[in-house]
Formats: C-alpha cells, structure tokens, sequence
C-alpha cells in the first residue's frame, strides 16, 4: 500500500496529519514554512519532503490544507507540483475552504490526467483537529468519497458527500454565513446585556437552556466575557471565507445581506489590529464604539 501526503501544516493540517499517521497510514507531509514539516517529522514517523511533486510520486492519496485558491493551483499546476508526478487513479482531497469555482477547475485539471479531485472543507476549528471531531462536506464523485471515507473518519466526528464538484465548497459557504450570524447575534446580546445591569453570566446560563443555545454561544461566551481573543478561527481568514460566499452570492443571486454587513464589521476589527483575533471579537468591536 502506498503512502498518503499530506500538504499544509498549520494549525488545522498539523493536528489532522497526525491523526491520518496514528490511523496506520504511512504519511508524507510538505509545508511552504520547512521548519512546520521538521517540528512535525520530530515527533511522527511520516517522512517530510521539499516539493509537492515529491509527494505526488510517494503517494496515492494526498490531502490538502491549505490558506487560499492561489495555494492550491500552485500546490497542483505550479513548478514541481503534485500534477506533475502524481499516478493515473491517484486521489486528492482538498481541505482548504475555496470558491466552487477553484474546485471545479482544479476537477477538470485532474481528470485530464485521470486523477480525482474531491473538494473536503471541514468545520470544527483547531478544537476539532486536534481531537479529531470535525465535520467534513465533500463534493465530486460519490465513489472516490465513498474510497476516501475511512481516511476522513479518523479525524471527523461526521461526513458526508453533498453532490458533484464544488458542492462540499458551496456547503461550506453556507456553514460561514451562518457562524457570522450566530456570531454577531451574541455579541450584540452580551453587549446588551452589559449595557441593561445584568449579571452576563447568568443570564448565559439561562438562555443556553432555550431556543438561543448554539455551539458558539456554549463554546465562546466565555472568553469574550473576558476580553480574551488570542484563540481560535482569526478573523483575517473569516472575511476570506465570507468575501468567498459574497462572491458567490452575486453569481447565483442569493440574498446575503446580513453576511455582507458582518463582513463590514469584520473588517473594522481588522483596522483595530484585530486580524488574528478570533471571530467572536465582534463583542471587542461593539464594547469601543
């Protein structure tokens, strides 16, 4: 049995690398950033490489994840790329949240070579990496997701094949408006709740119980109570992802009013020097107006 790659170390990739190597797999990793793949070699038996075309001729399946569209034409089209060694019959899985369109496109590439393509977004944060619960929307081939579940499975809690190319992206827009909305719909509730002499503590407690609990609310209500930002999904990457569904919205007409104006919030945080700072930070945003 051949290796699996995995390309992209970050804080997603690293954690989700490790648990594809404890699944039994003999893995191959690459990062842009060489020192990511000799902290990850120093600690796994999985051999680390210099090219994505180095990974393509040791592997028959290779997962990416990686920041934007451009990184994944390159890891692919670009100089050594996986396109150029990559076996007929081979896999690729892409994690990176990308347009519909990039997965179409790189779909077509990789069928000219007779090469699967699978676009894989994953919700569930670094939390989710590391302990190996997140939950994946794929699209392209129903069989190629069918061969690659068992992979998937050992860092996802849930998946599932959501339709033909492009579709697991288009799902993942979906999950992104969403979190703005639950998002901004806290913060302005603690904020509320500060502004109104209550005790934002208990009253948490108590509208956690009803219809208003969400995993946002039960996971961050916390540490925005406390001015704490230095964790989880930055903001910089959640305006890529909603400037991504924007995008698509306008091609398909879709109504992503509320969307757009939390990007615009968004991108107020950024100008605080925010861009790191986790999504919730949207409490920050609305405790200096």
């Amino acid at each position: 049995m051949k290796a699996k790659g995995f390309i992209g170390l970050g804080v997603m990739g690293f954690p989700m690398a490790s648990h594809l190597e404890n699944g039994g797999n003999e893995v191959c990793v690459y990062n842009r950033s060489p020192t990511k793949s000799e902290l990850w070699s120093e600690s796994h038996k999985g051999s680390k490489y210099d090219t994505p075309a180095e990974i393509g001729a040791k592997c028959d399946v290779v997962f990416l994840c990686v920041g934007r569209d451009e990184d994944v034409r390159s890891v692919l089209k670009g100089k050594k790329g996986l396109l150029e060694t990559l076996q007929t019959g081979s896999t690729i899985v892409d994690h990176t949240t990308t347009s519909a369109s990039l997965a179409k496109e790189m779909n077509q590439e990789c069928l000219k070579k007779g090469i699967s393509f699978i676009d894989a977004p994953v919700s569930g944060g670094q939390a989710g990496a590391k302990s190996g619960q997140l939950t994946i929307m794929v699209g392209g081939e129903r069989d190629e997701y069918e061969n690659v579940k068992q992979y998937l499975e050992l860092y996802a809690k849930f998946t599932k094949h959501m339709g033909p190319s492009g579709s697991g992206q288009l799902t993942k827009m979906v999950n992104q408006i969403c979190i703005a909305g639950l998002l901004q719909g806290l913060a302005e509730g603690m904020n509320f709740s500060e502004k109104a002499g209550l005790n934002t503590k208990e009253v948490v407690e108590v509208i956690s119980k009803g219809a208003a609990q969400s995993w946002q609310m039960d996971n961050r209500w916390e540490t925005m109570l406390a001015d704490e930002y230095d964790h989880g999904f930055a903001v910089d990457w959640m305006r890529k992802d909603l400037g991504v569904a924007i995008e698509e919205a306008g091609i398909n007409e879709a109504s992503v009013e509320t969307a757009k104006k939390i990007d615009g919030y968004y991108k107020e945080i950024q100008s605080m020097q925010g861009g790191r700072w986790d999504t919730s930070s949207l409490l920050r945003r609305l405790q200096v107006k």
